[in-house]
């Protein structure tokens, strides 16, 4: 491949390949460069460090899981039943990518741990997208919110343990399932009681 025609998105495409094979610790930019049979400089152009290189990894994997959920935060119908189904996509979500490669999984979950700041932005996107729903909730009359935000944190927070990657070892458990159902039942009956305060959050990727 001739580095005119070299693109980020081809890049981290070939790096997620790389990284499945060697991981973390053994992948070097000259890895990844070899593989895409240009010059390890061709990658600098694109990503100016080995870090900025990892960080946009973890960024497109962390995008996977909330772009499905942004459509659900998108739509326009009742608020109760899209925060069920957004809470149960984003669980899913990550069950299936532990579950399925938990090996990838640990690989993708080191590197987002390390990326910090592409952590917390995703966190932050993922709180968004629940303040719109709760804040249409509130709108609908189904919700009795002081504040959306305030209350999406705490939903958050609620159901870390079907989400955050340090209760990977629980969601192959009997019982998650059911234990889901309750906890969102409670955080819907919550919602529509009073107004939902919310503390600090767990992030988690």
């Amino acid at each position: 491949m001739s580095s005119e025609s070299l693109t980020s998105e081809r890049i981290l495409d070939t790096a997620e390949g790389v990284l499945r094979r060697h991981g973390i610790a053994k992948t070097t930019v000259v890895d990844v460069a070899r593989a895409l049979g240009v010059s390890h400089g061709s990658i600098y152009r694109h990503f100016p460090t080995k870090v900025s290189l990892h960080d946009a990894v973890a960024a497109r994997w962390l995008a996977r899981v909330a772009d499905p959920l942004a459509d659900i935060a998108h739509e326009d119908g009742p608020a109760d039943e899209r925060l069920r189904r957004w809470l149960r996509t984003l669980a899913e979500a990550k069950r299936r990518k532990v579950l399925d490669d938990p090996e990838l999984f640990h690989t993708y979950h080191t590197l987002a741990e390390q990326a910090r700041g592409v952590v917390d932005e995703h966190v932050r996107e993922l709180t968004d997208q629940l303040t719109r729903i709760i804040r249409d909730g509130a709108a609908q009359g189904r919700y009795r919110v002081a504040s959306p935000e305030a209350a999406a944190r705490g939903v958050f927070d609620a159901t870390v343990r079907f989400h955050h990657p340090a209760h990977s070892r629980e969601w192959g458990h009997p019982g998650v399932d059911a234990d889901f159902d309750v906890v969102v039942t409670m955080i819907q009956s919550a919602l529509a009681a009073s107004g939902a305060e919310g503390g600090e959050r767990e992030s988690g990727v």
